[in-house]
């Protein structure tokens, strides 16, 4: 069913009110929850369209993904590499790459809706993370970089502070719940068949693997005991356990023909009971893998995606009430909502790979969602 747009005022958020723009949405009733006080639970979506490329659409989740306003930011934004964020600040962060060929952040004040300042990054930017008190981003620079680190940055000023180094191309940095950094790179020097850990106190670079390939997209359970990967060459994903070092390959049986390539998207359920793993840039599925046993995952489930092409990214809201499938990036699709319980096609938002919730109450923000498809058990 084709989206309705809408245009309406939000002014539950302690901000100014924001011109409410076109909606690209059509989505049935949400799920039921424990009667009481709830959060307004709110998605702030990077959208990637080219007319409308870096600005942000806010959506309702509780309100059938409502767009409730979009927040213009800055020009000439070309390509968006991530987002991330902090409850503690009130603060979210874009990184992209303007016209010309500059890695920039932008900073987003949640309450007023203002960008607070927006920064050229030296040596380039790419998916990041910020520590849970927001003071400090993690940047890496780039997957097709040449600086042999990442970078930290204030989180109030943008001023890059330390580097660390371990490799070049380093891409996808990662903080889960339960700490510490997590950081991949693709280079193909050998180094890029391992995952990294980086201890936020004294910066000491360890590393996990090595996987069986260079890795790609990757998601840390709540406890950073297991970390699930997506890795070249695997039709499927490889577990690893970071405590005992043991890993597993879950090979998706009768999977499309030809060489899997690098498969990307891939996410815990908050609850931790599955994985979701996007399939090959030209397969429209998403594999569904029972994870109660996670060196033993079973295959559950294929979802067909309703564009009838591939995927790029996927994320769940903190709940795990619903999971986000984002198409290739440049492709005309919206990113499709389903209902992550009965894997129901709930609607399609604008095309956005970088989204994340922020809940509010009583106009102050309470709680962060991840970009990543991080484990809350």
């Amino acid at each position: 069913m084709r989206p309705i747009w809408t245009a309406r005022d939000v002014g539950r958020v302690r901000t100014t009110l924001g011109w409410c723009l076109a909606a690209f949405i059509s989505l049935a009733c949400p799920p039921a929850h424990a009667t009481g006080p709830e959060p307004l639970r709110m998605l702030y979506a990077v959208n990637e369209a080219s007319g409308d490329r870096g600005t942000i659409s806010v959506y309702n989740i509780d309100a059938g993904h409502r767009l409730v306003r979009t927040i213009r930011t800055v020009p000439g934004v070309e390509d968006i590499r991530g987002v991330a964020g902090s409850a503690a600040t009130g603060r979210l962060y874009v990184a992209y790459y303007g016209a010309s060929g500059t890695g920039m952040i932008y900073c987003l004040d949640l309450y007023t809706d203002a960008v607070v300042w927006n920064k050229a990054v030296p040596d380039g930017v790419d998916r990041l993370a910020s520590s849970p008190d927001g003071r400090l981003i993690y940047v890496p620079t780039w997957e097709g970089g040449s600086a042999r680190y990442i970078q930290v940055l204030d989180g109030y000023t943008g001023k890059v502070v330390r580097r660390v180094y371990f490799s070049n191309r380093s891409h996808d940095t990662q903080y889960p719940l339960s700490g510490p950094i997590f950081q991949e790179t693709k280079a193909d020097d050998g180094s890029g068949k391992y995952l990294y850990l980086i201890d936020p106190r004294t910066y000491s670079v360890s590393r996990a693997g090595p996987f069986s390939g260079v890795v790609g997209p990757y998601a840390v359970d709540s406890s950073s005991k297991y970390v699930v990967a997506n890795v070249t060459g695997i039709w499927g994903m490889q577990v690893y356990d970071l405590k005992t070092r043991q890993s597993v390959t879950a090979t998706i049986p009768h999977h499309p023909a030809g060489g899997a390539g690098l498969l990307h998207g891939i996410a815990w359920t908050p609850n931790q009971q599955e994985v979701w793993e996007s399939g090959h840039r030209n397969d429209p599925h998403v594999y569904i893998w029972g994870m109660l046993n996670p060196l033993t995952p079973t295959l559950k489930d294929r979802l067909t995606l309703i564009s009838g092409h591939g995927s790029h990214w996927l994320t769940f809201d903190i709940r795990g009430d619903y999971v986000y499938v984002a198409p290739e990036k440049g492709s005309a699709d919206g990113t499709e909502i389903f209902n992550a319980s009965t894997r129901g096609f709930m609607g399609v938002i604008a095309a956005s790979e970088d989204i994340i919730e922020v809940d509010f109450t009583d106009g102050r923000v309470i709680q962060m969602g991840d970009q990543y498809g991080i484990g809350r058990r």
